[in-house]
């Protein structure tokens, strides 16, 4: 899987390319159906499949500070994009410049002069260009004209329901994450490296926690403890019973520690039946069911009584 920043990184392909256009993320099971046609229209055409997303966000640049909490960083969406048949990721570099091109522009820029394609993909709601005057028409209308073959991807539905990156972030607001990972297609991951909190887990409660150190605007669920899966993200060994690669079940708590008066939120996963030495290695979590809000306890004794249920409680979603 390549990753390309800047168009002077881009390698054209013998053929050209089939393009999946939008920003992505979340590449959820709609987007999923989106990259599956555009690499159905590459192996068709002998042509690369080639995904293409914004970084930064667009909404960022047109309006700063307004845009949604990420749901995928890029370098996991070029990881899930490889899984899907895709032999290349190009995170387009948008800034003012590029939000100004008039749809016309952005084609010769991106499409016939950037990457050569032979097919573009779109979704039925995506739109581009200054203003966002182009629409998925739009697309068809001027790759046609340029002998690009353009499909327009209907928006996919799931009980009544968009499949879309704004219905996932509202289910994770409300704890749902069960119902997130249907409409992604997996469980919702976040990662970071796993730096010290308050020292209190193993020393004091005995449960020693992995505290994630995440980036600015990820998306997470709201506060409370959820079941998931650990895995640590780099390569190397690691001193203790995890290995690197390898995903162990946890029990996961995100907020404030309140019963400790803690101010700072946080993500914290206890992996079950493991010891291992973590600081400073690349961690994620991946969220598969909720088990109970976040709750203010009178005493630690009252607090462990609910950690002891929570590990049952995980052991019996994940199967353990």
């Amino acid at each position: 899987m390549q990753l390309w920043r800047t168009f002077d990184e881009i390698v054209i392909p013998d053929g050209g390319t089939s393009v999946a256009l939008g920003v992505f993320d979340g590449l959820h099971r709609g987007h999923r159906s989106l990259v599956d046609r555009a690499v159905a229209h590459g192996r068709r055409l002998g042509a690369s499949p080639v995904l293409v997303t914004f970084d930064p966000h667009p909404v960022e640049v047109v309006r700063p500070g307004t845009h949604p909490s990420v749901l995928t960083p890029l370098e996991r969406r070029a990881e899930l994009a490889g899984q899907f048949g895709v032999d290349a990721v190009f995170a387009l570099p948008f800034d003012r410049e590029m939000a100004s091109w008039e749809p016309g522009e952005f084609v010769n820029r991106v499409l016939v002069r950037g990457l050569d394609a032979r097919a573009v993909t779109v979704g039925r709601n995506f739109t581009f260009g200054r203003r966002a005057a182009g629409t998925s028409e739009t697309m068809r209308e001027l790759s046609t004209a340029r002998g690009i073959t353009c499909e327009v991807v209907d928006l996919l539905e799931s009980g009544g329901e968009t499949v879309s990156s704004t219905r996932i972030r509202r289910l994770l607001a409300e704890a749902d994450v069960a119902a997130a990972a249907e409409v992604l297609g997996r469980p919702h991951r976040v990662s970071g490296f796993v730096v010290h909190g308050a020292g209190r887990g193993g020393r004091d409660l005995g449960y020693p926690t992995a505290n994630l150190d995440l980036a600015d605007h990820i998306a997470v669920p709201a506060d409370g403890v959820y079941a998931g899966w650990f895995t640590v993200l780099d390569d190397g060994p690691i001193d203790g019973s995890i290995v690197a690669g390898r995903r162990y079940p946890c029990a996961i708590s995100v907020g404030t520690n309140p019963t400790f008066g803690d101010s700072a939120r946080s993500v914290e996963a206890f992996v079950l039946d493991e010891t291992a030495d973590l600081y400073g290695r690349l961690a994620a979590v991946d969220f598969v069911d909720h088990v109970r809000d976040m709750e203010k306890f009178s005493s630690v004794d009252e607090l462990l009584v609910a950690m002891d249920r929570d590990v049952t409680t995980t052991r019996t979603v994940l199967g353990t």
